[in-house]
């Protein structure tokens, strides 16, 4: 008898619920992680526009780094004597078989809502009842992706999560408490005799390798080793920490910001994690504005966690949560131009080649690149949001689209802003140190 871990977004193996109750259950435990080719195919989403989007679903450089804190995982599970088997499949064509080889009783995940995340349960749900598997085998789905747990808001359902982010913030933190964390140390298990299976490369994705461009503020590879790498870096040796605040909308180099959104993206370091951390700092460095604007931001990434669990698929709408009736467009040519940086702004032209060159942009070009689509050419939003899920390295469903729509007034913003980017361009790269960086050629 064993049970089975399937691996989403929650790739570590300290403070993660799923494999922390899987361990705790009677029988082996084995792991299993899915390259679901859906993920990797040109974008589907329907957008209802003309024009066809020029890019696949997930882009070569998120790609890479989910395959090496895929690789990572594995070795964190070696230790404890954990397989961890991975495929190039959908989890319904391969979980059955699993079950029936391994007597599989219990299934642990991590609980998700958005559409393709629920189509793959879905999807499983059939094929085990096709296979006469459904009653031998029973799930467990655990939100393990919050700072805040939603069982410990206070707030007596998902509707009365506030429009704003500073009421929600002012609630959680007065109200609220950080949980603390969950550790498998001890666990260890016999070997287990299971296939072996081989990670995806580039290639079998369907993506093309690439080398890093030197220029890139985010050179790391994937994987809790590197998370924690880079957290020890920031915090404990430049202690980097104590400035965030003033520095977090610096355009240029690895330390203008901590940069632990990609692997809280895939689950590698978990936010508890670093709050835990940003406390231990406090107490034995020092503790001011810019080490709480840490943890201000990790609430913020709560915030549109819980907005997309109120919202559902709204926040897909075109109208976004708030339902507005915009005249968006869509143009080829538009598109086109924005994606290689040809615009006639060349703060957006910047930001755009680099995050085309290194999968990556600060949160400040990530703003006005938004706002000059959504809200000077009035561009439909959505394809903005397509594309950045495309190439961002740090992509995050629900920061993402909220944050797009934030910016694109159809979102939380109770103002709707449209920014100037020439002032902004002045303000935050005077010096022309960026635009120089990246517009050189």
């Amino acid at each position: 008898m064993a049970s089975l871990v399937w691996f989403r977004n929650d790739l570590r193996t300290q403070d993660q619920v799923s494999l922390k109750a899987a361990c705790d259950a009677e029988g082996s435990v084995i792991g299993v992680y899915f390259f679901d080719p859906r993920f990797y195919k040109e974008s589907d989403f329907n957008l209802n526009v003309d024009i066809e989007l020029p890019f696949s679903r997930t882009g070569k450089y998120r790609a890479q780094f989910i395959i090496e804190s895929v690789e990572d995982l594995r070795r964190q599970l070696d230790e404890i004597n954990i397989p961890l088997l991975v495929f190039h499949d959908k989890p319904a064509a391969v979980i059955p078989s699993l079950i029936e080889k391994h007597d599989i009783k219990n299934i642990y995940l991590q609980k998700e809502w958005t559409r393709d995340e629920i189509e793959q349960e879905e999807e499983l749900g059939q094929a085990l009842e096709e296979k006469g598997l459904k009653d031998q085998v029973k799930g467990h789905r655990f939100y393990d992706q919050f700072l805040y747990h939603p069982d410990d808001i206070p707030f007596d359902s998902f509707d009365k999560i506030p429009k704003v982010f500073t009421e929600l913030r002012k609630k959680l933190e007065k109200e609220s408490s950080v949980r603390d964390l969950i550790e498998i140390d001890n666990y260890s298990q016999e070997a287990i005799d299971v296939e072996n299976t081989d990670l995806p490369t580039l290639e079998d994705l369907g993506l093309e390798t690439f080398e890093k461009d030197e220029r890139t503020a985010f050179p790391w590879k994937g994987g809790s080793k590197t998370a924690w790498n880079r957290l020890q870096h920031y915090f404990w040796k430049t202690e980097q920490l104590k400035s965030y605040k003033k520095t977090r909308n610096g355009l240029v180099g690895t330390d203008y910001s901590s940069k632990f959104s990609a692997w809280l993206a895939v689950g590698s370091i978990s936010p508890r994690e670093i709050y835990h951390e940003v406390k231990k700092f406090e107490k034995e460095i020092k503790k001011n504005q810019d080490t709480y604007w840490l943890v201000f931001e990790l609430i913020w990434r709560d915030f549109f966690k819980y907005v997309s669990l109120k919202h559902r698929e709204k926040i897909f709408d075109i109208g976004g949560i708030l339902q507005k009736d915009y005249d968006w467009k869509a143009n080829d040519k538009e598109l086109k131009k924005w994606m290689q940086g040809e615009t006639h702004e060349n703060f957006v032209n910047a930001n755009m080649k680099e995050i085309a060159a290194t999968g990556f942009m600060s949160n400040r070009g990530r703003q006005n690149v938004a706002s000059y689509w959504s809200m000077h050419r009035e561009q439909d939003w959505r394809i903005g949001a397509a594309y950045f899920e495309h190439i961002l390295i740090d992509y995050d469903v629900h920061s993402n689209y909220g944050n797009w729509m934030y910016n694109s007034g159809v979102g939380n913003d109770p103002r709707n802003r449209t920014f100037n980017i020439q002032s902004q361009a002045d303000r935050y790269d005077g010096d022309h140190e960026y635009r120089d960086l990246w517009l050189s050629e």
